[in-house]
């Protein structure tokens, strides 16, 4: 493979992650949507934000269905980051409602 044939792919392949990201952060966005709604669920019920054991259910659903080639320590931990941000935008969300 030349270099100028190696620069070729590596602009496509960034390509095509450029494309994926976008996709990602959509799908992402859709989950805050829901993360919020089940906020305001949560909060007309007096429901704690933090629920460990729904943590674990998600988090044991894409490690079984991983198919890889992320190890399931991998999956977790993006999970693990990705709730939290969730939970996160819950308490925010709460917090400035009963700032009102």
């Amino acid at each position: 493979m030349t270099l100028e044939e190696a620069q070729a792919a590596l602009d496509e392949l960034r390509r095509q992650i450029d494309v994926l990201d976008l996709q990602i952060l959509e799908l992402l966005n859709r989950r805050a949507v829901v993360a919020a709604q089940i906020g305001d669920v949560k909060k007309a019920v007096s429901l704690p934000v933090y629920e460990p054991k729904r943590e674990e259910e998600v988090f044991r659903n894409v490690t079984v269905n991983n198919p890889g080639p992320l190890s399931e320590a991998a999956v977790r931990r993006l999970f693990e980051r990705i709730i939290d941000e969730m939970r996160l935008l819950q308490r925010e969300r709460l917090s400035r409602e009963q700032g009102q």
